[in-house]
């Protein structure tokens, strides 16, 4: 299919503004949205070397996208080929780090200019290219099909607004997505969606998210936490973004009125906003800790900020209750409500979750989790849920049931993608 006028447009404006990009990423990384000692990754610039051997390349946008994979990611390694992660944030790429299994590489993804986009397949060259979800860059994937690369897109999952958008550059959409050899839609909406665009019928395999292992925990750390919380009720505010930490400690003053020794679990979706948020629990005149020590949590702290990143696995299995945030203010989407669920917690939620309105949709009517509108809403459920304890022992006994039903998804997914695997991963 020759390519549209609009990918022409696109590729030869990409093309131009790469030669703005050193001071844009640079402008970036002034404020901590890059990483300055890493940007030559952004242009295409290996900062390891290629292991010898099949090598099968993965992307995933951000935290969630490649947090999904990693149960991939280790049973690819686990058969002998060596994975190649590419995310584009920072945050994503420290939790990377800290749970790649020996064997997987991290890189940043190169900007979506030609030329970048050829640097980086030139040096890496992988077998086979997994996309996660919906982060389509052209020109990358194009470039990518030129080198004879097979390309899935896997777990496509896309929101009303980008299948809307795709659909009124139809033309453009079956160029950029005819370089996948196959897509493997999450969910019935992405599959109608994507069916209706290309013409042709997108199988629906489930969404991954469902099936991802526990989220790990140092075992000391958390004998230790259990120690020193000992007897005390204990609830989590997980992955709060700017202006939903106000809803949070008026909900958390709330109560320790009814229960004055409550301990919060208070963990940002970005860490690096920890000095700002404890300027807010310093203005709600409440007690806080955020060094991560068992052992500096005193009876009189009411909060415990969790200012890294990959402790939420510490954090839901201290706490009983979870609200899972970025999801409680209208320009907010929500997060996996999965992982708290897996962890005994009776789970929480605001009303905007239009990225996991599906799974949301499910757990609901499965009674294993409420939805809450407001600071004083939060605060009663809360407090109901720590004193109804067969209400709360139902509402985790239906959680833990829905994702253990979730587990045959990556076995799925697995037999859909192994007929593109390169010679020698094992199956």
């Amino acid at each position: 299919m020759s390519a549209p006028v609009s990918y022409v447009v696109y590729r030869a404006a990409a093309q131009a503004l790469s030669l703005f990009a050193k001071p844009y990423l640079q402008g970036r990384a002034k404020k901590d949205k890059e990483d300055i000692a890493r940007l030559p990754e952004r242009f295409g610039a290996a900062s390891r070397l290629r292991p010898d051997g099949p090598l099968i390349w993965v992307h995933g946008a951000s935290v969630g996208e490649s947090v999904m994979m990693l149960p991939l990611i280790n049973r690819l390694v686990e058969g002998g080929a060596n994975v190649l992660i590419t995310t584009g944030t920072v945050t994503s790429a420290m939790m990377m780090q800290a749970r790649l299994p020996k064997g997987a590489i991290h890189q940043y993804v190169p900007l979506d200019a030609p030329k970048f986009a050829k640097k980086f397949l030139d040096y890496w060259r992988p077998d086979l290219a997994l996309w996660a979800e919906s982060e389509i860059w052209p020109n990358l994937l194009s470039e990518t099909s030129s080198c004879e690369i097979p390309a899935l897109l896997v777990n496509a999952r896309m929101s009303e607004k980008s299948l809307s958008g795709w659909a009124k550059r139809r033309s453009l959409a079956k160029f950029v997505f005819g370089h996948f050899r196959a897509v493997l839609a999450a969910d019935h909406k992405t599959a109608a969606g994507l069916s209706g665009i290309f013409g042709r019928a997108v199988p629906v395999f489930g969404n991954l998210k469902h099936a991802g292992a526990p989220l790990p925990v140092d075992t000391a750390s958390l004998a230790a936490h259990r120690a020193q919380l000992t007897g005390r009720p204990v609830w989590c505010a997980a992955s709060t973004h700017e202006g939903e930490e106000d809803i949070i400690l008026a909900a958390h003053r709330a109560i320790l009125a009814e229960q004055p020794d409550a301990l919060l679990i208070l963990a940002p979706r970005h860490p690096g906003r920890g000095r700002a948020i404890e300027a807010l629990i310093d203005s709600a005149g409440l007690k806080y800790n955020q060094t991560g020590y068992a052992e500096d949590i005193l009876p009189d702290t009411q909060i415990m900020l969790v200012a890294k990143m990959g402790q939420l696995g510490l954090a839901y299995r201290l706490a009983n209750i979870a609200c899972v945030c970025g999801s409680l203010l209208p320009d907010l989407s929500g997060h996996n409500p999965l992982e708290p669920a897996r962890l005994d917690c009776a789970v929480l939620t605001g009303p905007y979750v239009d990225s996991f309105d599906e799974v949301y949709h499910e757990l609901s009517a499965a009674g294993a989790m409420q939805t809450v509108r407001s600071a004083e809403g939060l605060a009663e459920r809360v407090i109901e849920l720590w004193e109804d304890e067969t209400r709360r022992e139902a509402q985790i006994l239906a959680a833990t049931t829905f994702t253990a039903a979730q587990d045959d998804i990556l076995d799925t997914v697995w037999t859909a993608i192994a007929p593109f695997f390169p010679q020698g991963v094992k199956l």
